[in-house]
């Protein structure tokens, strides 16, 4: 990237993410969300919505720490309605009948119905990576580890949680439709790399970018283990499993938020203790990222145009 240049301090503040969706790629500016998701007709259809954040209304993101939970939050809604966005082109057929009684209900209480289960989704997703990572290897080492040994208690269950995140990706990793959607994680990666080097946005200009970016989902993940391993062990041990497993979940959003700041420095710096920090995250993109194809590449291209130009809202 082309250092003291005023183009890549801009590029720098707007830190453009996004997420890998169903056949697409959302991406995320400063002003505006955009997705490209492209149909089993091959066409490309968009959409790009205003991010109405009261993060941003409220100068919550002035706020060290604080700016990370709720970040954090709104990332999970975002990217859930953005998945369902890109979903709905890929539901079986409907009859006639069965899409005119879907049209008689009506748009608004269509809306309705979607902000309710996004919300259960969301829900049902934090509540399932809190049982299988955090309550699950908590309560094994408790049950195996002698109350004495704090020290072996606190290890056995960083150990735990990383052998289960790992083992996690490893399984989904093998499924068809994860692995399209791993190779769409890579266009993404790929095509925010190429606008941060300052490179005009062409298929060929992309191939070349590396697909393993420092400020990825799982860069995050791995570290939110790493902080609450390092939290944990300085709180100790109880013996009522219940106590240690409610500081867990208590304390999850003093983590988020260490976690995000930890990211973003991450992102920013050449600090070698960061970077050592980030290795495992950038090692494990191995598995979450795949290499894409022209097509792919040509949706994340897509996407991404449309959030960093700002126009104003659309669907196509």
């Amino acid at each position: 990237m082309k250092e003291n240049s005023d183009k890549d301090e801009n590029k720098l503040c707007l830190a453009v993410g996004g997420q890998a969706l169903i056949e697409g790629v959302m991406m995320r500016g400063t002003k505006v969300i955009s997705m490209a998701v492209r149909k089993p007709d091959g066409e490309i259809i968009t959409k790009v919505e205003p991010i109405n954040s009261k993060i941003k209304k409220y100068k919550l993101d002035k706020i060290p720490f604080i700016r990370g939970i709720f970040s954090f939050g709104s990332s999970l809604i975002v990217g859930t309605k953005a998945l369902m966005f890109s979903a709905k082109f890929f539901d079986i057929e409907e009859t006639e009948e069965e899409k005119a009684k879907r049209e008689a209900k009506g748009k608004k209480k269509e809306e309705e119905v979607k902000d309710i289960v996004i919300w259960i989704s969301v829900i049902c997703g934090l509540l399932l990576s809190i049982g299988l990572f955090i309550i699950l290897p908590n309560l094994i080492s408790h049950f195996i580890v002698p109350e004495e040994n704090v020290a072996l208690y606190n290890t056995l269950e960083t150990i735990f949680k990383f052998a289960i995140f790992f083992g996690y990706l490893i399984l989904v990793s093998q499924m068809k439709d994860i692995k399209r959607v791993f190779e769409y994680h890579g266009a993404e990666h790929k095509t925010i790399f190429c606008y941060e080097n300052d490179l005009e946005l062409t298929v060929e200009n992309v191939k070349k970018q590396s697909r393993f970016h420092p400020r990825c989902g799982t860069n995050f993940m791995i570290i939110v283990l790493i902080i609450s391993a390092i939290v944990f062990t300085l709180i100790g041990r109880y013996e009522n499993a219940f106590i240690n497993i409610g500081y867990r979940v208590i304390l999850l959003p003093v983590i988020a938020g260490i976690s995000y700041e930890v990211i973003r420095l991450v992102g920013k710096t050449k600090n070698k203790f960061l970077k050592l920090l980030a290795a495992p995250g950038l090692y494990l993109q191995r598995i979450t990222t795949r290499e894409p194809d022209e097509s792919q590449i040509e949706v994340a291209i897509q996407a991404l145009k449309l959030a960093v130009e700002d126009k104003s809202v659309e669907t196509k």
